[in-house]
């Protein structure tokens, strides 16, 4: 498993100039992208939790995946791709690595062999007890961002655009 780089975040299309370089951007249309800006604020906020979890070396989409297995013991890879937002091929090398960590378990299910129903290991469950912790700090920074007043609304926004374009 790779060690995830820790830099700054990228400065944002109104940081042009401001980021200690000399040489302006033209964003042209991608500065009023909203597809743009969410991709942006996605690369700022995994850099983010990144400073958070420094010593664990695991990205934001395996500390998701632990959640998931940690809240729904026993959830099948195929149930768990649907909630993460991620196919299974690409589900697949994440349980690997975090199966190969000593994570999770991988366990076949006599009714279909090819199902397998996962489920965190103590050290699991460890990990991602202390994941929560960075991830609440993390959070509570963003909140800050946002603001309590804007944060519903932020979040159904969200949650909008991955029901209906997702």
């Amino acid at each position: 498993m790779p060690r995830i780089k820790l830099t700054r975040p990228r400065p944002s299309p109104a940081d042009a100039g401001r980021n200690g370089t000399t040489e302006p951007v033209d964003f042209g249309p991608l500065s009023t992208w909203v597809g743009f800006h969410l991709r942006m604020a996605q690369s700022a906020s995994f850099q983010a939790f990144a400073r958070e979890t420094h010593d664990t070396y695991l990205r934001p989409g395996r500390f998701a995946t632990l959640m998931l297995i940690g809240k729904n013991p026993g959830i099948s890879q195929t149930a768990l791709s649907k909630a993460n937002g991620r196919d299974k091929s690409t589900l697949t090398p994440v349980l690997a690595d975090l199966e190969k960590r000593g994570l999770i378990r991988r366990k076949r299910t006599t009714e279909d062999r090819r199902t397998y129903r996962l489920s965190l290991t103590p050290a699991g469950e460890k990990m991602l007890v202390e994941l929560t912790k960075c991830a609440t700090r993390h959070d509570r920074n963003l909140d800050r961002l946002i603001g309590p007043k804007d944060r519903e609304r932020f979040l159904a926004i969200l949650r909008k655009i991955t029901a209906e374009i997702g």
